[in-house]
């Protein structure tokens, strides 16, 4: 008798994604493993988005709406209808690898005390081609401190979680009325590492990663917000609500992980041309804490060699030297 459940589940929140979500959901229904379902959530779109997913007859995509409820929202309502017993996530900018959903589910089931499975990622353009970096995680004895500082989950289209593990992780707020929280949606930004953080810090599931670079993630130099310091006043609520949780956790890193955040977005800066901001944010950065430049130091040099190059002399001799500065170290 054929199993009424898809062993896999694989969350897609869409925004306006007409220009890449085709293939976004081509490289899903080419995985190796082969029994799972899609679930695209239309998070509002005003494009061709919703038109282009009903254009596929696979009866393994289902599609969702709703209004507009960002990101968290809509990783939130895909879990929420999830019936697999594995739940992956892609943005639907982004691409996996084939072999990627077949290798993190054999790591959950070799490794029974893993809740959550990620690997590294390979940077493409908004083409789909290469730009030479990769994001090369820590993958193994994740702690708190390792999440707070650096993320080694480092997008959200990186990780396959455990069904039996979000049983206990979901919330509901007051004046919520369809369904459980995972995901933090007052925040529009560094929803991600809340809900990571709050995760390994309330939970005794692990989070552990496997060798391999098994998504594709899209960067969009001309899409990122150009308000950077709203993003780091959202960490820092961020912050706040993860320390009345973990108190001790934020006394003994936050100063690290604010050093950590503040150079992630010195880099954001130099990818927007934005010299002086990205020279500000890589001194407030040292300022924050000492920590990245002793544990990191090449890429903390190059960032802020970077940003003098641009706030110094310009775009012109940046853009000679930019392969060199931002190419020798991951994202």
């Amino acid at each position: 008798m054929k199993n009424l459940f898809p062993a896999a589940s694989i969350v897609v929140p869409a925004y306006n994604a007409a220009t890449t979500i085709r293939e976004t959901l081509d490289s899903l229904l080419d995985q190796t493993f082969t029994d799972f379902e899609i679930i695209v959530v239309d998070d509002g779109s005003s494009d061709s988005t919703v038109a282009i997913v009903k254009g596929y007859a696979d009866p393994r995509i289902r599609l969702i709406s709703q209004a507009n409820r960002g990101l968290a929202g809509a990783h939130n309502t895909g879990i929420a209808a999830a019936k697999g017993a594995y739940v992956g996530f892609c943005d639907a900018d982004d691409l996996w690898l084939p072999e990627k959903l077949e290798l993190h589910i054999r790591h959950l089931e070799d490794n029974p005390d893993v809740g959550i499975s990620f690997a590294g990622s390979s940077m493409i353009d908004r083409d789909g081609k290469s730009v030479g970096i990769n994001q090369s995680p820590k993958l193994k004895n994740i702690t708190a401190a390792d999440v707070f500082c650096r993320n080694p989950i480092g997008n959200g289209s990186a990780a396959v979680i455990r069904a039996a593990a979000l049983q206990g992780f979901g919330y509901r707020p007051a004046g919520e009325t369809e369904r459980d929280w995972w995901f933090d949606e007052n925040f529009r930004q560094s929803d991600d590492i809340e809900g990571w953080l709050r995760f390994i810090v309330t939970q005794d599931w692990k989070i552990e990663g496997i060798p391999g670079h098994l998504t594709l993630y899209r960067i969009h130099i001309g899409g990122l917000s150009a308000n950077v310091e709203k993003q780091f006043q959202t960490w820092l609520a961020m912050r706040d609500k993860i320390a009345r949780l973990a108190p001790g956790l934020v006394e003994r890193h936050g100063d690290r992980a604010a050093a950590y955040q503040l150079r992630y977005l010195a880099r954001r800066c130099v990818s927007l041309r934005q010299g002086r901001a990205a020279l500000g944010y890589a001194l407030r950065s040292l300022k924050a804490s000492y920590r990245p430049l002793i544990e990191e130091p090449v890429k903390t040099t190059v960032t802020l060699a970077a940003a003098a190059v641009i706030a110094l002399a310009g775009d012109g001799l940046y853009a000679h030297v930019e392969n060199r500065l931002l190419g020798t170290s991951n994202a």
